[in-house]
């Protein structure tokens, strides 16, 4: 998951070891770096993840992906679409909260998939399965499968253009099951406004939250 706060966001105290480093074409420089109780995933000096070592998730409570997750109501055993994994902290989150019936992970870069598989956990998650392509590569297969989710959170188009990002979005709301969820992340001063009025064409309560006073990430979430 992207957290577009800024870029990189300072540690603080704590001495600060990278863990593993690498170079993909499509996300650029990738690390994994580890400072305190902190995994992160940065990409091209983006932080796309945290995960807590100790497994004590309450310490991101405040931040962008358990927001998402406080946003909305869940069943006990949830079936989740993801489109953009990052390190997997949201799916981490989720399966920390509930047990998941079954989740659907949909990245496009493989090198950022095989990192958080390696030192994000993903790859011993149960009912997961992992789709490495642009979301418009495998929307059909969803679509043509008539699979309908309980969450879908997309977080890979947080600045791409409206063109492009707000089909996709009215693409993924037919994905959407009758008590579930639709949660985008977006640039606040971009087409966020844009693509929560697209929404409420489709769902009867549609609301934005901005994560942080000043910041720029902004969560629209589409239900009933």
């Amino acid at each position: 998951m992207r957290a577009r706060e800024g870029r990189e966001r300072a540690f603080g105290g704590a001495p600060r070891r990278v863990v593993f480093e690498t170079r993909s074409a499509l996300s650029g420089s990738i690390r994994v770096v580890d400072r305190g109780d902190e995994r992160r995933l940065i990409a091209g000096g983006d932080l796309l993840s945290i995960i807590p070592l100790s497994g004590d998730w309450s310490r991101l409570g405040r931040e962008y992906w358990s927001r998402a997750l406080d946003a909305v109501a869940l069943p006990r055993r949830p079936t989740a679409l993801f489109v953009g994994a990052g390190g997997g902290t949201q799916l981490r989150l989720l399966s920390s909260r509930a047990r998941p019936r079954w989740m659907t992970v949909v990245e496009r870069d493989p090198v950022i998939l095989q990192v958080a598989r390696r030192y994000f956990g993903l790859g011993g998650l149960e009912h997961a399965e992992f789709l490495c392509a642009d979301i418009e590569r495998a929307l059909p297969g969803l679509e043509a499968a008539r699979r309908r989710y309980d969450f879908i959170m997309e977080d890979a188009m947080y600045s791409d253009p409206v063109e492009r990002a707000l089909p996709v979005a009215l693409r993924l709301a037919a994905l959407v099951g009758r008590r579930g969820a639709l949660v985008l992340n977006r640039h606040a001063r971009r087409h966020a406004a844009q693509t929560a009025a697209a929404l409420r064409e489709r769902f009867s309560r549609v609301t934005m939250h901005r994560v942080r006073r000043g910041g720029e990430n902004m969560l629209i979430c589409a239900t009933h």
